[in-house]
């Protein structure tokens, strides 16, 4: 268990993963687990799976990988991403996942859908369930509500079984401390870097350039790129059809009245010495000397602000002597927030520790919280009422639109009728960017999952509602090498350059092995030897930077072996080293970091014994698949 947490050290995904596996349930569409169809293309414990729900997933799967890859997915990409195979294990661990809530009896309640879907914030307005922007969204995703619900009780289902599952599993103190001691052990080498940039006078010819060129056509080739025609539908040219009563106003304040409350705030400033957050525990009483000893200068009389501008370290506030301006308490770190509003105007705190380091604060002024009138309020609610209002009748002028423009996929014919202007981009690649077009990454994701000619269903790109429809598409195409032979050039020349540091690195390294020192055999090419210092596992290297591959091999070194088994390919060329000492951690700073390693592990652990879980599951399992059926 240990080895695959320390393989997955620098990885704060886990816990995302865990919820992936219930995620990938939410959005099933059309199917459910109680679905049963003609067409049988496997069985479940004797439970049929169908052919629809087969094609269902398949085309899901199908939709991601185009979203994700666009014009750039390919025949072979599909072989390599296994769709076919993927859709099935999915379909097969939905069965087996409602087979064992079955059998433990488990349900999810209408109220513990409700609530689920009133809590999620995509279906929100201001902090509040909206239902017309549940059904929108729906809509856009080509769903029902009934749908949705559907699946998203067999989503909550499954969170259960995960909970049942990995609610026994614990992370001892040893197992923490091991981590902590393997994840900040620290190595020191000496090493040599033979940067590739040093060969300056590579030559190629016309024919190398010829032939690597034909070698690495693939990578020259222009990507595929569409031009598109759309409508936009902008929220702001339907404000002035719209009138707010101050009725509407009233019922508004009435039914939201956390909206209008004013938090109580504090005007301060402050003093920081810096601490770094996994500081031993020397480095961080040598700071809080250092911060009481600028205190007892402050309590004696001298300028806090004066102060702040000699000693803090906090670079955005020195200059104006500490001053952080008013602030809520929500918007500072704890525990200087709770402590700015405990110390009283006037008053000077003692020194509180953040993850940013030591900090004194001095407190100029405190301000009550209260709640505005409705008559204060009235400006922005109207602004408000407005704006979703404006939204709303985008929304339903854009859909109007859509629905003339499907029929016949004619948006220009569609979008004229209702006197509104459609306009054309230039060609644009996958990654855009799309000229005129403010979120140019997300239009341009959205219109390469588009066939030709078809009227797409309406998006919001947060400034509007869009309407798209691909008019041309240019296919992905290898240029004339004329058109790149420079940048074909460069290319071939630092292909050389590497080879050239690959084989004296080797140079090098043989004559290490052979028993020449490391700093003659580095000065017969012209290089000097550098100590790294004591390095973590994730550390950079100096003026290096992170360099992954240097750093785990010196782990794999020791001082009976110190050399690496070939030189080692850097980001600027490559490189020998040779390991001269390894440290074990101050077990001092275990205690600041327990909680944070605990949780980290924890999740890891809850993963491993969820899929632990459902290999038993699919291991006493009878699944039969039927080898004589069209997958698409």
């Amino acid at each position: 268990m240990l080895d695959l947490m320390r393989k997955h050290a620098g990885t704060w995904m886990i816990k995302a993963l865990l919820g992936a596996i219930v995620v990938v349930f939410v959005f099933w569409g059309v199917g459910s687990w109680t679905s049963q169809r003609e067409g049988i293309v496997a069985t479940v414990n004797g439970e049929s799976i169908s052919l629809e729900d087969y094609r269902n997933a398949y085309n899901r799967l199908l939709d991601q990988a185009r979203q994700s890859l666009g014009a750039n997915l390919s025949d072979e990409m599909l072989k390599t991403l296994q769709v076919p195979k993927r859709a099935m294990e999915q379909l097969i661990d939905r069965t087996l996942l409602k087979q064992a809530a079955e059998h433990l009896k488990m349900k999810v309640t209408d109220e513990e859908l409700a609530q689920s879907i009133r809590s999620t914030p995509a279906f929100q307005s201001e902090g509040a369930f909206d239902r017309r922007r549940y059904q929108q969204l729906l809509a856009l995703n080509r769903m029902t509500p009934e749908t949705f619900e559907l699946s998203q009780r067999d989503s909550l289902l499954v969170e259960k079984l995960v909970r049942l599952v990995t609610e026994t599993v614990k992370v001892s103190e040893a197992e923490a401390e091991s981590w902590y001691q393997w994840n900040q052990a620290a190595v020191a080498f000496d090493f040599v870097t033979v940067d590739a940039e040093r060969y300056k006078n590579i030559s190629v010819s016309a024919d190398e350039i010829t032939q690597y060129f034909e070698r690495m056509k693939d990578v020259y080739q222009t990507p595929p790129e569409i031009q598109v025609r759309f409508v936009r539908f902008a929220p702001e040219a339907y404000q002035e059809k719209i009138h707010v009563t101050p009725e509407e106003v009233g019922e508004y304040y009435a039914a939201n009245p956390d909206r209008f409350v004013i938090a109580p705030t504090v005007e301060a400033s402050h003093i920081l010495i810096r601490v770094p957050a996994d500081a031993d525990s020397a480095v961080v009483e040598k700071a809080r000397e250092r911060i009481q000893g600028i205190l007892k200068q402050a309590r004696e009389g001298q300028d806090f602000a004066q102060l702040a501008k000699q000693y803090s370290e906090d670079d955005g506030t020195r200059e104006r002597g500490g001053a952080l301006g008013s602030f809520p308490k929500e918007a500072m770190v704890p525990p200087f927030g709770d402590v700015a509003f405990a110390t009283p105007p006037g008053q000077i705190s003692e020194p509180v520790r953040t993850r940013f380091g030591w900090h004194l604060i001095q407190v100029a002024k405190v301000n009550e919280g209260r709640t505005r009138s409705v008559e204060e309020a009235s400006g922005d609610i109207q602004n408000l009422l407005k704006s979703e209002r404006a939204r709303n009748l985008a929304y339903d002028d854009a859909e109007a639109v859509y629905d003339d423009a499907s029929v016949a996929n004619d948006l220009s014919g569609a979008a004229a009728a209702r006197q509104r202007e459609v306009q054309i981009t230039e060609f644009f690649s996958r990654n855009g960017p799309v000229k005129g077009i403010t979120q140019g990454a997300a239009f341009a994701k959205a219109a390469f999952q588009l066939p030709p000619g078809i009227v797409g269903e309406i998006q919001d790109f947060g400034d509007g509602y869009y309407l798209l429809q691909v008019t041309e598409s240019r296919p992905a195409r290898t240029p004339e090498l004329a058109a790149v032979e420079s940048r074909v050039k460069q290319d071939l020349i630092r292909e050389k350059q590497r080879d050239q540091a690959r084989k004296d690195a080797q140079v090098l390294l043989d004559d290490v092995k052979n028993g020449v020192g490391l700093e003659q055999a580095a000065k017969k090419i012209g290089l000097a030897p550098r100590a790294s210092g004591f390095l973590k596992r994730n550390d950079a290297i100096g003026d290096l930077g992170p360099e992954p591959e240097m750093l785990r091999t010196a782990f794999e070194r020791s001082r009976s072996q110190p050399l690496p088994s070939e030189p080692i390919q850097t980001s600027k060329g490559y490189s020998v080293i040779h390991f001269s000492g390894r440290q074990a951690p101050d077990m001092a700073g275990f205690e600041q970091e327990r909680n944070q390693i605990i949780e980290r592990l924890l999740q890891q652990k809850k993963f491993k014994a969820w899929e632990a879980w459902m290999n038993q599951l699919r291991d006493r399992s009878q699944v039969d698949q039927k080898r004589d059926f069209n997958p698409i």
